[in-house]
């Protein structure tokens, strides 16, 4: 008869993890991200204020505890091999995370709820954002609001140097630690100055026309971007080359008001915030496609943020109540 016996004690000895838990020490995680950026043991020693025996002896201390070469020597000086790369970006993303969590702690004791920092492409509306942002600061959660493009956004999430991203979720395809919420969809509208935009309107519907028109445009690597380059070339029409590239609303508003030959292709949402500021206007045009829809993104978490959590109902709702 075979002996059955508990493998609780084994497993947990087993688990992947057991020798971090037990042996990884805060100064490791210190030493491993100074020798990320630093490539020297030297100069990782002088910028912890300690000697350079005891920044070779933590060096070992953690290669035991991962049983294997975290660096190599090189003439540009340490190089990481593959574990040592893992390490690195490991150990950076922790030390974000405590620091993230050290600002919490601070607003937790001046008062505040919390701290988010919080992701958002140039063209979501304030129409989104202020009625978010403003009930969020009535619940004394504290926001920093980073504007960049969509993949530049996920890469600060991915390093923990935001919490979650109002982006275009067509970027984080394949990303399994990422997740999304579609919140609406936008469509495009051709925005201009008021004069070019009657003269356009005066006229038979013409790619051509269109494409001699100076534009100023996101880059192509952009969505919209992408799209006019894919629409001119579906009308057998060479697309327009952008005569400024930008994401910025503040630049494209200003230039069109102050050049009667710009063009420019935004959300409509987008458009009618730029109308009402003044000097520009919607270009009556049709079209047969949608930006891809504007979406919630966050991280897989196994226990999520409270302020997060709240942020993402919020977000929610204002986008469910308001016309966007």
């Amino acid at each position: 008869m075979t002996a059955v016996r508990s493998s609780h004690s084994d497993t947990t000895g087993r688990r992947p993890g057991a020798r971090l838990f037990s042996r990884l020490k805060l100064r490791h995680l210190t030493l491993l991200t100074r020798l990320g950026r630093l490539r020297s043991l030297t100069r990782a020693a002088d910028a912890m204020g300690i000697s350079q025996p005891a920044a070779t002896k933590a060096l070992a201390e953690i290669e035991d505890i991962f049983e294997a070469p975290l660096f190599v020597r090189s003439r540009q000086g340490l190089e990481p091999t593959p574990l040592g790369k893992l390490a690195l970006v490991r150990a950076e993303r922790m030390m974000l995370d405590l620091d993230h969590w050290g600002q919490e702690m601070e607003a937790v004791r001046s008062g505040r709820a919390a701290q988010l920092r919080v992701g958002a492409i140039p063209f979501v509306s304030g129409r989104v954002l202020t009625p978010t942002l403003e009930r969020l600061c009535a619940e004394g959660i504290n926001v920093v609001l980073h504007r960049a493009t969509t993949d530049q956004l996920l890469k600060e999430l991915r390093a923990h140097e935001i919490d979650c991203v109002i982006g275009r979720a067509a970027a984080a395809v394949g990303m399994n630690d990422m997740w999304h919420q579609v919140l609406y969809t936008q469509r495009p509208a051709l925005i201009a100055h008021p004069a070019l935009a009657r003269r356009i309107a005066r006229t038979k519907p013409d790619w051509r026309m269109l494409a001699d028109v100076d534009w100023i445009l996101p880059s192509s690597a952009t969505p919209i971007g992408n799209m006019v380059t894919e629409l001119f070339t579906r009308e057998q029409v060479r697309p327009p080359v952008a005569r400024v590239e930008t994401y910025s609303i503040d630049v494209i508003s200003g230039m069109l008001r102050s050049n009667q030959n710009l063009l420019s292709i935004v959300p409509e949402d987008i458009a009618l915030d730029m109308e009402q500021g003044g000097g520009v206007a919607r270009v009556a045009w049709e079209w047969n496609w949608e930006l891809p829809p504007v979406s919630l993104i966050r991280q897989v978490r196994d226990l999520p943020l409270d302020a997060e959590e709240r942020f993402a109902q919020i977000v929610r709702e204002v986008c469910a109540t308001m016309p966007i």
